[in-house]
């Protein structure tokens, strides 16, 4: 559970955090992570399909090395299993869903098959409005609808922390699962599902999984995204 001390810490985290990846996310619209996993890379020869991750510092791996974060170890889930799909990262430490919006119109231009949209964290953090995140998730559903309509979408949820009520946290929580149903895309409620608030599996911020931790939110996403995936899709011999 999240705890008053957890939330004072990420408040500072996020905060210290966001301005320096929100300059990012101007500048070229790409994630945090590791260049080898960023959105700029040419079409794979192999004509691989792609995932593209959409998110966070939590998506970007924040604090661990990016082959450690979750969408890394997704990535060797898939080649394990002979999977021809390669792993895109382009998620942003300290993005809120507006930002996500800002970015939209650079990430669509590139190909993707599954679309993996975590985003949200920092609205709850910063008590932005409810109606505000919704409208800005529907926003980035339309888009990838109207951009890439064959592809498959994902959508992660996020609680909010309890600085801003029951009631926030209750409407907060209603936006993805109300979405996601509305929008007839596949659901996993909870990116942090088992990781947040126990320290074991956080770094010390008690904000952001560490390699541990990671592992979980990978397990947990892939426990999802598992069944969107095109078993046909095999790599070559």
């Amino acid at each position: 559970m999240w705890t008053w001390a957890t939330l004072a810490i990420l408040a500072a985290a996020c905060s210290r955090d966001g301005s320096r990846q929100e300059k990012a996310v101007r500048d070229n619209g790409r994630g945090a992570g590791d260049s080898s996993l960023g959105v700029a890379r040419a079409p794979a020869k192999d004509a691989r399909k792609t995932i593209l991750f959409v998110g966070t510092s939590l998506t970007a791996g924040y604090g661990i090395d990016p082959q450690q974060a979750y969408p890394a170890l997704i990535q060797r889930r898939l080649d394990s299993l002979g999977l021809n799909y390669e792993v895109v990262n382009a998620g942003v430490s300290g993005e809120t869903s507006s930002g996500a919006v800002h970015r939209m119109p650079w990430l669509m231009k590139q190909p993707f098959d599954v679309f993996v949209l975590e985003t949200g964290a920092n609205d709850g953090l910063r008590g932005l409005p409810i109606d505000s995140l919704r409208a800005n998730i529907q926003h980035i559903i339309d888009d990838v609808k109207r951009t890439h309509p064959q592809a498959k979408i994902l959508l992660i949820g996020m609680e909010a922390l309890p600085n801003m009520g029951r009631s926030y946290a209750t409407g907060f929580r209603s936006v993805y699962a109300d979405l996601a149903r509305k929008n007839g895309v596949t659901f996993l409620p909870f990116l942090l599902e088992g990781v947040a608030g126990v320290d074991t599996l956080n770094q010390q911020d008690m904000v952001h999984p560490n390699p541990r931790g990671a592992a979980i939110v990978a397990g947990t996403v892939w426990g999802t995204l598992r069944g969107m995936l095109d078993e046909g899709a095999k790599t070559r011999a």
